[in-house]
């Protein structure tokens, strides 16, 4: 949509002319059809169509009910913080100090806070392509220069020490995100891919951040956290995906040993604290850990239904799934400009995908990002209509 021209004497920063995220104008226009009384399978954005576990929403409203919500200490509950240092014992067999743990406002708040205090302006940060885009809007807007490494099919589209080395000595670099299991392409780097990127980005004194957001919902193999590698990591989780708490925007982070404090003190002057009943909840989600892997068994019933019905319907090719919830299909047979397929399809046959190019500005225009955290008999729908306007061309 385009924005009214602003008055004259108002001049807007460099630094804020970042990219649109793209998913949510799909939403947009998904939400336009809707109004005129069409029936739209969303298949485009990364949210759990579950509710977040019972024990969490109860949690929040008794604290409600008993009365103030106020501030909590910057760096969150202690409580909860505490709660999310033995998940680490308890999933990952690694002993984590509370003090390394920061509560966020989700993972976003943590990327800001991470890109803050790890970052200066100007600073050189290599993340994948493809990948999420908001790491490159963020680096963009504070200033630093998001590095965009190619992916390959044959390195299962992760970063690789051989493509880190090579961006670095063409100039260098400050920093290495990785995301494992990644958006949008659902693959995972197990330990010993993960552990030989570590170990070069320490040998260039890299700062080192890790997305382990999509961690529980992995099906290949377990996932590995980045705490299992080393200290000198910075790992930013949330719980709104395996925990399907998206709305309430709390997150967590692992942070180096005596980094907590310029980590507080960020947060302080950003935001104060993440709201209390969202700590709260987060801190009982916990205990809902078998409610929550009975919705991770409906994302692995929808995987099979797509990556078995898929290319029946036409769509062959595709990445290997291997956790989240999403499919990154190749539509070059059909298109090359996946922003256009990916719109006449939402109009014509109401199923709302994500054009690849919101991930990937090399091959993205190649690419559709399929997500399937919504019910079972939607993707049945879905592989149904996605046939019929395949046939139909």
């Amino acid at each position: 949509m385009a924005a009214a021209p602003l008055p004259r004497s108002i001049a807007l920063s460099r630094r804020s002319a970042v990219e649109p995220f793209i998913v949510m104008d799909v939403m947009e226009h998904a939400a336009r059809i809707e109004a005129g009384g069409g029936h739209v399978i969303h298949l485009e954005v990364g949210q759990p169509a579950a509710p977040a576990p019972t024990v969490a929403r109860r949690a929040a409203a008794a604290a409600l009910e008993a009365g103030q919500v106020g501030y909590t200490a910057a760096l969150g509950i202690p409580a909860l913080r505490a709660r999310i240092a033995r998940h680490y014992g308890e999933i990952h067999g690694v002993a984590v100090d509370p003090e390394r743990v920061v509560v966020t406002h989700g993972s976003s708040g943590g990327f800001v806070l991470a890109f803050l205090a790890l970052f200066e302006p100007g600073d050189r940060v290599a993340i994948a392509a493809p990948g999420y885009p908001p790491y490159r809007h963020v680096l963009h807007a504070l200033g630093c220069e998001p590095v965009l490494i190619e992916t390959r099919a044959e390195d299962r589209h992760a970063l690789t020490p051989e493509r880190l080395l090579e961006a670095h000595r063409k100039a260098p670099l400050k920093g290495v995100l990785v995301a494992s299991p990644a958006n949008p392409t659902g693959t995972m780097m197990d330990r010993a891919a993960l552990t030989a990127l570590h170990a070069c980005a320490r040998d260039l004194n890299l700062a080192f951040i890790s997305d382990e957001i999509y961690h529980g919902l992995d099906y290949a193999f377990p996932a590995v956290s980045a705490v299992e590698i080393g200290e000198d990591v910075t790992v930013i989780n949330s719980f709104s995906k395996y925990f399907c708490m998206t709305g309430w925007r709390v997150g967590w982070m692992v942070v180096p040993p005596g980094v907590s404090r310029t980590m507080e003190r960020l947060q302080q002057n950003l935001s104060i604290s993440v709201p209390t009943l969202s700590q709260i909840a987060a801190d009982a989600a916990f205990e809902g850990r078998a409610e929550m892997d009975l919705v991770k068994a409906t994302y692995v019933e929808n995987r099979r239904i797509l990556t078995e019905g898929l290319p029946q319907a036409g769509l062959k090719r595709f990445l290997p799934a291997d956790g989240a919830f999403y499919l990154y299909a190749d539509v070059s047979e059909f298109t090359d400009d996946s922003a256009a397929f990916a719109r006449r399809m939402l109009d014509a046959a109401h199923v709302a995908t994500t054009p690849g190019v919101d991930f990937d500005p090399f091959h993205g225009h190649q690419f559709l990002r399929i997500s399937y955290a919504g019910s079972a008999p939607d993707m049945a729908e879905a592989v149904a209509r996605i046939g019929a306007f395949l046939k139909r061309g």
